[in-house]
């Protein structure tokens, strides 16, 4: 079964090149995305652990900051 990105590649390019890189290799750009939606999975997870536990459905920015924390 093939992943399917969430995160265009050209979005991860932009952000190599943002941060100083001259040149990217695909290989770089999907391990980038494929950490960062990792990151963000667990992110929300733990976000929506906070949500629930104030008795809310809806995840708000201010779980998203304690979940980072």
């Amino acid at each position: 079964m093939v992943k399917r990105q969430i995160l265009p590649l050209a979005a991860m390019e932009k952000l190599m090149k943002k941060a100083g890189a001259e040149r990217v290799s695909e290989d770089a750009k999907t391990v980038l995305s494929d950490i960062l939606e990792e990151f963000g999975q667990e992110i929300s997870e733990a976000a929506l652990k906070f949500a629930m536990h104030a008795g809310r459905k809806t995840i708000k920015a201010e779980d998203i900051k304690l979940a980072t924390r």
